[in-house]
């Protein structure tokens, strides 16, 4: 019952509520990071809350909690090049559809944190969709999604530390800190830098 790919939808299954939220949005390298979880109402996860106000390992401990127990869960990202091409909204609208499609199925419904939202009509998927502003930290199903989409892209960007140990991606996942502008300035930047972004450009 977890994610998969699937080539064409199922049918609409009545009754289900899929979260959606990113990861990502602001860091200056790396992937944006999305999910869509459809929670299992028999298995509940305790201390689902937006992924920002948690610890790593709590988030880790809940992470392994959603991948478990949810009914279905996709995971999903845009990389650098897609990202300078789209621009990030447009790339975080992208990592959504794809997370949502990976659920192999079509849910009744689609709750999105935020204010904004992508069309999912244009994949093909006939239910309907809100957006909650601050989602994440009181819907369920979204902060399910917030917490796996936020471990997902931390585990990448592990990974991405080891390809480029002197910018430390693993401390602080790409995000624009003193230590990341310092090894920015003394290195430049590298192939996984979001060259759209002013920091970043500005060294180009």
């Amino acid at each position: 019952r977890r994610s998969r790919d699937s080539g064409q939808m199922k049918p609409v299954h009545r009754g289900l509520v899929a979260g959606v939220d990113e990861a990502g949005r602001g860091p200056l390298a790396g992937p944006v990071v999305a999910a869509a979880v459809i929670l299992n109402s028999k298995q509940k996860v305790i201390g689902l809350r937006d992924s920002k106000k948690l610890c790593e390992a709590r988030r880790e401990e809940l992470s392994a909690q959603i991948l478990a127990t949810s009914w279905r869960w996709g995971l999903a990202w845009a990389d650098t090049a897609e990202i300078d091409s789209l621009n990030i909204l447009q790339a975080s609208m992208l990592a959504m559809q794809r997370a949502v499609l990976r659920l192999g199925l079509t849910p009744t419904h689609i709750q999105v944190d935020g204010n904004r939202c992508p069309v999912f009509a244009h994949c093909g998927l006939e239910c309907t969709v809100d957006t909650i502003v601050g989602g994440d930290d009181i819907v369920p199903a979204i902060s399910a999604a917030s917490i796996i989409a936020k471990v997902a892209r931390d585990h990448m960007m592990r990974q991405l530390d080891i390809m480029y140990p002197v910018y430390g991606f693993a401390a602080h996942k790409g995000y624009p800190t003193v230590a990341h502008r310092a090894a920015l300035k003394k290195h430049g930047p590298c192939p996984v830098h979001r060259s759209s972004f002013a920091p970043i450009k500005s060294m180009l």
